[in-house]
């Protein structure tokens, strides 16, 4: 009796589980409109968010920043190098834990795009594959290729039974809802053999059964049943390639990557958030911010070449994590706006009516009486009044405005209301000390080298990436009857390098370096050299700045040197390059794993003066901090040095290098189509400055910092900062109005709640301190640089002062009744604010960027 009923309750139990687990599964399919999620069509926006390129004590946090955005899905490529470093050896912990990123993504409420690739560019070391892969025989990349296949289909099945052991695909209950084969493959496939590979790749991944849609973005021949997307700045000129399929942006770039020895790109956000409503204007129903949170490159990541350890990209939430305003604030309105009108978006085609020479006004009509409409004016300089639906609109230039009844404007890309912060990088409490140095060794380079060659080796070959380091090392006989040691006219040697950068030593002496850049990743060394009578060694060492990440079979690209003349001899020129040569692949420090906290201590670090080791190459630093108080985003300030690479704990914080920015760093309108070289900053400034240390990788006291520099620098400068908001401004006219202005009644009739406000907020431990200007009437300028109007209602700072002062934030009223009398009737109004918001560690001497 007693078993029978146990046996029939463990049956309901499991039973019930059953019809639960069933219930909770997810189907997700498509038709032209949307994407669908049991049976529901959905507008989804998207953000890129790479798990590598932050810590998993970061990832929750940036994962709630991008829901509180307005975000549906998180989207993430797999980082197939970073999980096999070696072939059959997986690496699935710390920042490559891409289970743990996924449910952390999963326990938000969020969904994932998984972007499996396996080849991903995203500027990362040799576009995500592993370099072992170069050297699989018979290996061509990414075409129809046998052997690449078979690695491609064992990676990606690999990732997949991985996701499916942990029920993470929809299908299963997980928040998997779209997942990516290949990417921007594009013109590749019109050869034979890129179309077959196309096709076999579809074929491969819809074999997977994982029971979500899959995609190809940049890939107008995508075979049936994958979704082609875009990739781009724009991509309202976008159609996928068969009519029943939906309208997909893969990637708005919400700006663009750095390189060493180039300015800071920035992307306007009213630009940014027009592209946005243009697409949803043309029937787009998914957008993914590429990049949403950009993150760092830490260790030897970055690609390229010459990509720089930042990924920062300009995104809505920057690489420490702190949300970047207005661009976060302007787009979360955009996506309450866009929300609002989803049913009506995915109901119907748009109707699109012209209003003007540059206007035009799409509607949406879903005949159940849900209509939507986006107004917008593609002028680049002039503002336009237009009728639509017998009303007035005022549209300004190169905007949309979108109301989600057809009657009411509650969003206009180009009308920015949220604040503005102001980032800077303010010393801390914490100080490096017990500062030791240690000499890379010159002299013994090449002894026993168990590496000869007739000739020059291509170095990515013989180092197999395991360094960014490769010497070179050969010698010279000079006659005691040389013309030049009689007078004093030194001979040249030139170095042909096919990238990224080497330095030339002779009779271990620094005699000179060269460096390529991004457009042309060779460089060419052509200098005099001090060469003595007998056997001179000539040593140049080739520096990797990062592995190309997108080209045309990139794998098979050269680098190091590629040729050594020396020029100036009696005889004439002396070709050294097939010669013999001696190589030694990294440094002697990193044989001797010097960044390791547990190092042996028989290592014979010098503890002289740091200023006698001023601008010394090839030198090694490390010191002791202890952790800085409060919990601000940190950051290493290496302008005192030269280039190289830093570790704290052990951890690389990256490759740092001062190479000095070009570009156009004029001024920068919203207006206008946007590309990567039109908003540019930092210009005459090192490129990167600041280098992000993540807090989770320091203890309380006794951090190791280890530097090793190149060219030569100042370590006793090297300094610990901290990221901090310090300024906040807002800046909305009275009849501004926001998505918190409207609201949809019972009847389904729209409300429009009278009252701009503006919105001031500072990060967490962080309160207002002072107001440094505020003006309710016509002030002119921008933050930082406010100015009072012909029209200013005198107790303008009283109030704010009243309503701000000691808090996190606040939201104040811009009406002429908050401020009593109106200061200057029949003429509209704006309100200007500037706070300054301090922690109590807040010191002066700033840096911003």
């Amino acid at each position: 009796m007693g078993t029978c009923s146990v046996s029939k309750l463990l049956f309901f139990f499991f039973t019930t589980l059953l019809l639960v687990s069933q219930l909770i599964q997810c189907s997700i399919t498509y038709d032209k409109k949307a994407i669908i999620i049991n049976g529901q069509r959905r507008i989804l926006l998207s953000g890129s968010i790479h798990y590598p390129r932050s810590t998993p004590e970061m990832w929750e946090d940036l994962i709630r920043k991008a829901k509180d955005g307005g975000l549906d899905v998180i989207d993430t490529y797999v980082f197939w190098n970073g999980h096999e470093p070696s072939p059959g050896n997986y690496n699935f912990e710390g920042r490559y834990d891409l289970v743990r990123f996924i449910k952390a993504v999963q326990k938000v409420g969020l969904y994932v795009h998984l972007r499996i690739g396996p080849y991903i560019c995203a500027e990362w070391n040799f576009g995500g594959f592993p370099v072992w892969l170069k050297y699989v025989p018979g290996v061509s990349f990414r075409t129809n290729n046998e052997p690449f296949k078979m690695a491609m289909q064992g990676f990606t099945q690999k990732i997949v039974q991985m996701m499916k052991n942990e029920n993470l695909f929809a299908s299963q209950g997980g928040p998997i809802i779209l997942s990516q084969i290949e990417n921007e493959y594009g013109s590749q496939s019109n050869s034979r053999d890129g179309a077959a590979y196309i096709d076999w790749a579809a074929k491969m991944a819809v074999g997977q059964d994982t029971g979500v849609p899959w995609v190809m973005c940049k890939e107008d021949d995508a075979p049936d049943p994958l979704i082609n997307a875009c990739n781009g700045f724009y991509c309202d000129y976008f159609s996928p390639n068969k009519p029943y399929k939906p309208t997909l942006w893969t990637e708005a770039w919400s700006g663009w990557f750095t390189e060493f020895g180039g300015a800071i790109h920035q992307r306007p956000v009213e630009d940014l958030a027009f592209a946005v409503a243009r697409f949803i204007q043309k029937g787009g129903s998914f957008v993914n911010y590429y990049m949403y949170h950009g993150g760092t490159n830490f260790g030897r990541t970055a690609g390229g070449p010459f990509i720089t350890t930042s990924y920062d990209y300009d995104a809505p939430i920057d690489e420490y994590g702190l949300i970047r305003q207005p661009k976060y604030g302007h787009l979360q309105e955009l996506h309450k706006a866009i929300k609002l009108c989803e049913h009506a978006l995915v109901s119907s085609d748009p109707v699109v009516t012209s209003l003007g020479t540059y206007q035009q006004a799409h509607v949406f009509s879903s005949g159940q009486g849900n209509c939507a409409a986006f107004l917008s004016n593609f002028h680049t300089t002039s503002a336009a009044t237009v009728i639509f639906n017998n009303r007035h609109y005022n549209l300004p230039s190169w905007s949309i405005s979108i109301l989600p009844d057809c009657k009411n404007v509650v969003f206009n890309t180009a009308s920015v209301g949220v604040q503005t912060s102001g980032m800077q990088m303010l010393p801390t409490n914490s100080m490096m000390f017990s500062w030791e140095t240690y000499d890379e060794d010159i002299s013994s380079l090449g002894e026993g080298s168990t590496i000869t060659a007739a000739g020059l080796l291509e170095q990515i070959n013989v180092t197999r990436d395991s360094s960014d380091y490769l010497w070179y090392i050969t010698s010279v006989d000079i006659s005691p009857t040389e013309s030049f040691l009689r007078r004093g006219q030194k001979p040249t040697l030139t170095v042909n390098s096919a990238g990224h950068a080497v330095h030339v030593f002779i009779n271990g002496l620094f005699s000179g370096s060269s460096f390529g850049t991004r457009e042309n990743r060779g460089c060419r060394f052509s200098g005099p050299v001090h060469l003595q009578a007998g056997t001179n060694r000539i040593a140049l060492l080739s520096i990797a700045v990062g592995l190309p990440n997108v080209g045309l079979h990139y794998e098979t690209w050269n680098t190091g040197i590629q040729g050594v003349v020396l020029n100036g001899l009696d005889q004439g020129n002396k070709d050294l390059t097939w010669q013999k040569w001696s190589y030694q692949v990294g440094l002697k420090g990193e044989s001797m794993n010097l960044v390791s906290p547990s190092q042996d201590s028989s290592v014979d670090w010098s503890r002289g003066s740091l200023a006698a080791q001023n601008n010394r190459p090839l030198t090694w630093y490390k010191a002791n901090f202890n952790a800085p108080d409060a919990d601000e985003p940190l950051a290493l300030d290496m302008r005192s040095m030269g280039k190289g690479q830093a570790w704290v704990n052990g951890q690389s914080i990256g490759r740092y290098w001062m190479a000095y920015a070009k570009g156009d760093c004029n001024t920068c309108s919203y207006s206008g189509t946007y590309r990567a070289t039109k908003c540019q900053s930092g210009c005459n400034q090192p490129t990167q400055q600041w280098y992000h240390v993540p807090r989770s990788w320091l203890k309380p006291k006794q951090n190791l910092l280890v530097v090793f520099e190149e060219l030569g620098g100042d370590a006793s400068k090297i300094s610990l900062v901290r990221r901090s908001v310090t300024r906040v401004c807002a800046d909305a006219y009275e009849n501004h109005r926001t998505i918190e202005n409207y609201s949809i009644e019972s009847n389904r009739e729209p409300k429009v709640l009278q009252g701009a406000k503006v919105h001031l907020q500072c990060t967490t431990g962080q309160s207002i301190s002072s107001i440094k200007f505020a003006s309710f009437g016509n002030p002119a300028g921008t933050c930082g640089s406010f100015q009072k109007g012909t029209c200013h209602a005198p107790n303008s700072l009283a109030i704010l002062e009243k309503e701000c002062l000691g808090k996190e934030s606040c939201l104040v009223n811009v009406s002429h009744g908050k401020f009593g009398t109106d200061p200057c009737p029949n003429m509209l109004k704006r309100l200007s604010v500037e706070a300054v918001c301090s922690t109590s560690s807040t010191t002066t001497q700033p840096n911003s960027r």
